[in-house]
């Protein structure tokens, strides 16, 4: 097994990230960052989404597990104090994984350059640089809406408890192979009207948004984004691709809801 550490430049994950490295290689782990079976993240959920990008091209030859060295993380299922345990677990690694869905993004331009395409673990977001943006909404060809408001959020499931829920998104059970989209303030009047509730859409339909104006516009792709070119359209659709995590203890889906956002005291 070949294993990636891929961790932040904070003092508490550089030190967790020389631990870990230390008891992998003294296990017999191989450490290697080009072509790993595992990449192991250490920090929180910004850099699992780092490292879920930048090991974009390789997610079918991959899994992850994530440390986080700071705040209860959504992603990470392990503390900065269960480095011992996590090489553990490594080194009597099976193969368990568990996947959870992706969202494909097409961008087209209007100055007729070539589309780009990319992939997004929680969200993207399509807002103006200021002001209204206005677009038109297609959902499997056929013109469903015209929005006006500060933006449009399209969500994974996992992606659901993030930016989509602190706009009124539904939470989604990563069980469902299907994508969200929810309103950011949309403007509802007599004379401009939008559904003003989130929509679910499932893995054999698409989203289509084609802004009134291809400028001033700023698309998000999780931690990227794109601003400064004129967006036709962005297409919006469940990713043939999948992420993967390393089940040694993976954290049930609304254990982790419950954990992040209730956090009840158990008995």
């Amino acid at each position: 097994m070949k294993v990636s550490i891929f961790g932040n430049n904070g003092s508490p994950s550089q030190r967790v990230a020389t631990a870990l490295k230390t008891g992998l290689t003294a296990a017999g782990i191989e450490i290697d960052s080009l072509n790993p079976d595992i990449v192991v993240t250490v920090g929180g959920d910004g850099t699992l989404l780092s490292a879920f990008h930048h090991y974009s091209d390789r997610l079918d030859k991959i899994r992850f597990v994530g440390i986080h060295t700071g705040h209860l993380g959504f992603y990470t299922d392990w503390r900065d104090y269960e480095v011992q345990d996590l090489i553990d677990s490594l080194v009597e690694d099976n193969g368990q994984s568990v996947s959870y869905p992706l969202l494909t993004i097409e961008v087209e331009y209007a100055d007729g350059t070539h589309s780009d395409q990319t992939l997004a673990l929680n969200e993207s977001t399509i807002k103006k640089v200021s002001g209204t943006m206005v677009a038109d909404v297609y959902i499997k060809g056929e013109l469903f809406e015209s929005f006006r408001g500060d933006g449009l959020c399209i969500s994974t499931p996992t992606g659901s408890t993030a930016y989509n829920k602190s706009v009124g998104g539904a939470v989604i059970n990563p069980r469902f192979n299907a994508i969200q989209m929810a309103e950011i303030a949309s403007i509802n009047n007599r004379v401009f009207r939008t559904l003003g509730s989130p929509l679910i859409i499932p893995a054999d339909e698409w989203i289509r948004i084609e802004p009134a104006k291809a400028t001033d516009n700023v698309l998000m792709c999780d931690q990227l984004s794109i601003e400064g070119r004129p967006i036709k359209a962005i297409n919006y659709q469940i990713a043939r691709q999948r992420i993967s995590f390393a089940e040694y203890r993976h954290t049930h889906f609304w254990q982790r809801v419950e954990t992040s956002f209730i956090g009840r005291e158990r008995p």
